[in-house]
């Protein structure tokens, strides 16, 4: 699901802001290195990597709310015609923590600086020497695809009225009443990481991180839960431990779901990343927050009947591996009674993850992409049924049009109709390029799923032996994607990946299934 994370203007990654620099001649090498960490922070890879380009050198295309276009991403490297090769330390500092370019305009908030005015001058310039760091790329930035008057130049004047409303530009100020280690989760969380960009609640276009602040909102279609602590709907019921890895794994025992979306590609390209104790110090700082909850529990009319809508799409769909309790199975399939995503104020999350599926993340096994096969309304009614089933209560929203809306833009491995995903593990891509191991992945028949599977597994485990389960899952998937007569593996696309998925984690976790 790469790529999900450009989601309107909210949250452009770090790397938006190095628009220019002057190369930096014999860096000093710790100072590049402390600039590398800060731009994982904020996941510079996200925003300015093409699918299929080069480290940094821009060209992918962002997408605005509301039908006003695109704009592309810069180049960062330090090539000086067509990346960043020729600002200085002021005017990078300027655009960072300003919002204003050069040329004295002002920029567009696609650019999160409104968070990043919080980042030290300190830590910019680190980052600064880092980007100037890395190797030039020629590479000349795309046009933008703006709808009118937004791709006209004079649009820019009409942001000083957004600017006086909604951007404050004022450091990070750590408060001497809280320990340093919550202080240092706060400014992670306020600036690099720009988490309001995505969790605020009330946020308008580009708008300040103190709008609703980490109350859960939607972001590109998907939503982005609360992070509040409320038991119900946030963090209240997490333990500090829990949080933790789910920050640095996507999944954590004792807590239903796992990451999806924007959120997946988060942990993938930056929180994992990140050194423990500033993952340790955000989750910390995120259980000092008070409670706030954003709706109100009620059960409509129209689940007390003997048969409410939904309940016989999950049957079909959903209750072999999420119980008929909706409890799951402990350290496999995880419960949606209590999943924070189900419990979420919109229902965009468990939408995109019905149509879409999900990659096998930590104990859990991959989700398969069941509602590629269901129609609108039975994705609306299964949504709303899960939300309002199980002793959850979240508002029962979704609709058939917008189930519509968000199948038109979710593309993934699993459901067909995106990309094969590459092999993430090292070792297991290598394991898997060998020719008899390639060759037990083409043309499978549903019949010989497991057989093929067997004749591969236990080589591809012994070769990287330091696999996780979710890496082996996910790596054999991805290669059968990419390998696999489509004809030949069942009757729908979808439904084969899913279950080579499915049986390739039954055979991690039972190994001597087969001979039995």
């Amino acid at each position: 699901m790469r790529r999900i994370i450009a989601h309107a203007l909210g949250s452009v990654s770090l790397a938006v802001l190095a628009l220019g620099g002057a190369r930096a001649q014999g860096a000093d090498p710790d100072l590049v290195k402390r600039g590398e960490l800060l731009a994982t922070a904020g996941d510079c890879v996200a925003c300015h990597t093409a699918p299929g380009g080069k480290l940094l050198a821009g060209g992918y295309y962002l997408t605005f709310p509301l039908g006003l276009g695109k704009v592309a991403t810069p180049n960062i490297t330090p090539d000086k015609e067509t990346g960043i090769g020729d600002w200085s330390d002021e005017d990078f500092r300027r655009l960072m923590q300003d919002g204003i370019t050069r040329s004295g305009s002002y920029i567009y908030p696609a650019m999160p600086f409104p968070w990043y005015t919080r980042v030290s001058t300190e830590d910019i310039r680190a980052i600064k020497a880092y980007l100037f760091s890395l190797a030039p790329v020629s590479a000349p930035r795309k046009p933008n695809d703006l709808v009118f008057p937004l791709n006209l130049d004079i649009s820019r004047e009409g942001l000083l009225g957004w600017r006086l409303a909604f951007f404050t530009n004022k450091r990070f100020e750590p408060d001497p009443a809280r320990s340093p280690q919550i202080n240092r989760g706060a400014y992670l969380v306020q600036g690099l990481g720009h988490c309001g960009a995505c969790h605020n609640g009330s946020k308008l276009v580009g708008t300040s991180q103190w709008a609703g602040y980490l109350e859960g909102g939607t972001t590109d279609q998907w939503f982005a839960p609360n992070l509040s602590g409320d038991d119900k709907e946030g963090l209240g019921a997490w333990t500090e431990d829990q949080l933790f890895t789910y920050l640095k794994t996507g999944a954590a025992s004792g807590r239903a779901g796992v990451a999806a979306g924007p959120m997946r590609q988060v942990i993938d390209e930056s929180l994992s990343k990140l050194p423990d104790d500033d993952v340790r110090a955000i989750a910390v700082y995120l259980k000092t927050l008070p409670a706030k909850s954003t709706y109100e529990e009620r059960t409509p009319s129209a689940f007390d009947q003997s048969a409410p809508p939904g309940s016989q799409a999950y049957l079909s769909h959903c209750v072999s591996c999420h119980r008929q309790d909706g409890k799951g199975v402990p350290g496999a399939f995880p419960a949606l009674a209590g999943n924070g995503a189900v419990l979420a104020q919109g229902p965009e999350t468990v939408i995109r993850v019905i149509l879409g599926g999900l990659s096998a993340r930590g104990e859990y096994a991959a989700m398969p992409a069941v509602g590629a096969g269901m129609t609108d309304e039975e994705v609306a009614q299964v949504t709303n049924y899960v939300r309002q089933s199980f002793g959850n209560q979240a508002p029962a929203t979704a609709k058939p049009g917008q189930v519509g809306t968000l199948r038109a833009d979710t593309a993934s491995m699993l459901a067909g109709n995106g990309s094969c995903e590459p092999v993430a593990n090292a070792d297991v891509a290598r394991a898997l390029d060998e020719p008899d191991a390639a060759a037990q992945l083409r043309d499978v028949k549903a019949e010989d799923m497991l057989p093929r599977i067997n004749a591969v597994l236990p080589k591809v485990k012994a070769a990287a032996p330091q696999a996780s389960q979710a890496d082996l899952v996910n790596g054999l998937t991805a290669r059968f994607c990419q390998v696999a007569n489509r004809d030949a593996a069942g009757p729908t696309w979808p439904v084969a990946l899913g279950n080579f998925a499915s049986l390739v984690y039954g055979q991690i976790k039972n190994p001597d299934r087969a001979s039995k």
